[in-house]
């Protein structure tokens, strides 16, 4: 291999990856801000005597409109128009239905899930769209989003590894090859992979990465980085007892055909047993109360809010089945849903001198009265510290009455217009929730997926074809659409670009690459396969991977043929390799995670490290068995 001159751009190029490295890890400042400043400095670099080839200054900012950047920037916005059709929602439901709601449970199907997606679709594409499940998951289970987003994230890279669409250095692998063929004898030249050639490696790699999570997960992730809810299952009845001393919590119970209940009208139900009927599940459809005058019809479940050991008497009194869990109402009571508001009622409203039952207050405002706060008391169906149960359904309003009420968020939204109410209640889930839009964000998905699987369009296009569809049908407006770009990650990534062609295009790569293989020149095969391996990691956390490939597949044939070994093998294990990018958020995965679940750099160091020494491991073993 011809010998490289160490150069002065070299040099320069490593004095910055050295304080690229120092600025991610300390944590001075804010990792994107880091990102900006070493593309700064880059910039002003290259205006040096000796260091013009640094960086094209005309195309320093090319970065932003890459096709990594512009993909990411895309699958957000296709990803927010699928969440806002509450297709998301369903499912996280389907998820916690058949998954249970423990951490040991949840992790391997979301996981397992998310790596089977990036199998054919962008890994950061299967992330993107699985972001806003699993913070619904997380919402309704209590386990902290950070403890999911770094097994979901990771098991999407590796999920890239299970066909070779699933990520760009294997999609670019055959072509590689086709090149390298051109300098090889005939008998020794390199057939093309198959869709699934590498598929037994990503199994075995994604098994691996989420028993490592389930089996380590505890030591090495970090407990909740990210904004605690507390709004969330028992928080409302902590936030009931607290603020007005309701001793309340909610219930599923399943009543049976031949119950007692059977044909009594829930507002007696109501008065008489000192509890609230809030929801009802009869014959497959799940309906919060409307009409409290409506008979219950059985066999059916119903979704109660009272006093423990009221609710525990009225079930034994009418033969009913209180349930362990919120089983059909967890989607109605979870706290991306529904929860307790406060509300005010004005001087001048219309509603004074009215009771709830005349008003219908549940039809006509979306409003489930738990209390009314009226001065220094509080008056309410369900006991109360210091109270009696009232027959709230009766009590005429007055003004500055204080209703606490349990309710759907996009009920609440629309209310803030409502003159006859003042809604006191801002913490909660104000975008418009478009289920009527449901057809038209999966049927632009679909032309997405089909572009990117079945065409030879550049992804950026495939995606933002997607998000336009989304726009011009109203599935988001254009400042939804703006708002659910992650910014942060924008530019991060791309500020980061114009660092990792300065490494390949000043040849510090290569001339890092001709050292480390120099050192391990006649060796034994597998050692040389390790070292590639390695040097793939390394040059996949400064570089993009795709560079890497180019680089290194050529000089792993090289290697391999001189060797006497498998060329073939040595240019999969770079492309294998390449994904291996867990201990610094430099990937656009890591990157996409980082803010939501509020991560630090040092989290990605303690649970990528074990993850890359696994996947070496893994992967090295898994391609000599297979090829």
């Amino acid at each position: 291999m011809e010998n490289l001159i160490f150069t002065t751009e070299m040099a320069a190029v490593m004095l910055v990856l050295g304080f690229t490295i120092f600025l991610f890890v300390s944590e001075v400042i804010r990792i994107d801000l880091a990102a900006i400043l070493i593309l700064v400095l880059l910039g002003m670099l290259s205006y040096l005597p000796g260091l013009s080839s640094l960086a094209n200054v005309n195309e320093l900012f090319n970065g932003f409109a890459s096709n990594a950047v512009i993909s990411i920037i895309a699958v957000m916005i296709v990803g927010a128009g699928l969440d806002k059709t509450g297709i998301m929602n369903k499912v996280a439901a389907w998820i916690l239905k058949y998954g249970g709601s423990t951490e040991q449970r949840v992790l391997p199907i979301v996981s397992g899930t998310v790596g089977t997606i990036s199998s054919f679709l962008q890994n950061v594409g299967a992330a993107a769209l699985f972001l806003p499940v699993v913070s619904r998951i997380s919402v309704r289970t209590g386990i902290p989003l950070a403890r999911l987003l770094m097994p979901m994230g990771f098991c999407a890279i590796l999920g890239g590894t299970m066909t070779m669409v699933g990520s760009s250095p294997l999609i670019l692998l055959n072509d590689l090859i086709a090149t390298a063929n051109e300098g090889l004898p005939t008998d020794r030249q390199m057939a093309n992979f198959e869709l699934f050639s590498v598929t037994p490696i990503g199994l075995a790699l994604v098994a691996t990465g989420i028993i490592y999570f389930l089996v380590l997960g505890r030591l090495v992730l970090p407990g909740n980085n990210g904004k605690e809810d507390g709004t969330r299952g028992q928080g409302m009845s902590d936030y009931l007892k607290r603020v007005y001393g309701l001793r309340a919590s909610v219930f599923e119970i399943d009543v049976p055909a031949d119950s007692p209940l059977v044909g009594q009208i829930l507002a007696d139900i109501n008065l008489e047993n000192h509890l609230y009927i809030i929801s009802t599940f009869y014959k497959g459809k799940v309906s919060m109360v409307q009409v409290l005058t409506a008979p219950i019809a059985a066999p059916c479940r119903i979704g109660v809010i009272g006093k423990r050991t009221v609710v525990q008497e009225f079930a034994q009194k009418f033969g009913l089945t209180i349930r362990g869990e919120l089983d059909v109402f967890s989607e109605e009571f979870a706290a991306t849903n529904a929860g307790v508001a406060e509300v005010v009622i004005p001087p001048d409203s219309r509603l004074i001198g009215k009771c709830p039952r005349e008003l219908l207050l549940r039809k006509t405002y979306g409003l489930s009265l738990l209390a009314i706060h009226r001065g220094e008391e509080t008056l309410s169906h369900v006991e109360t510290e210091d109270h009696e149960a009232t027959a709230i359904g009766l009590v005429k309003f007055q003004a500055g009455d204080m209703l606490v009420a349990h309710t759907k968020w996009d009920n609440l939204t629309r209310l803030k217009s409502d003159r006859d109410l003042v809604i006191v209640t801002s913490d909660f889930p104000q975008e418009e929730v478009r289920p009527h839009k449901v057809g038209w964000a999966l049927f632009f998905f679909a032309i997405s997926l089909s572009l990117i699987l079945f065409s030879d369009v550049r992804l950026s296009l495939c995606l933002m074809t997607g998000a336009v569809g989304m726009l011009l049908s109203r599935v988001l407006s254009i400042d939804e659409a703006y708002r659910a770009v992650g910014w942060n990650t924008v530019f991060l990534l791309a500020s980061l670009i114009p660092l990792g062609q300065a490494v390949q295009s000043t040849g510090t790569a290569e001339w890092i690459a001709a050292q480390v293989l120099a050192v391990t020149d006649g060796l034994p095969v597998v050692v040389l396969q390790v070292a590639i391996a390695i040097l793939a990691t390394g040059f996949s956390l400064v570089m993009s991977n795709v560079g890497a490939t180019v680089l290194l597949v050529p000089l792993a044939v090289s290697i391999a043929s001189a060797a006497g070994a498998d060329p073939a093998l040595f240019a999969l294990t770079v492309a294998i390799s390449t994904s291996n990018s867990f201990i610094v958020p430099t990937h656009q995965v890591n990157a996409l995670i980082m803010g939501p679940a509020g991560y630090q750099v040092k989290d990605f160091v303690r649970a990528g490290g074990v993850m890359t020494v696994l996947f070496l491991v893994v992967s090295i073993t898994m391609l000599n068995l297979v090829f």
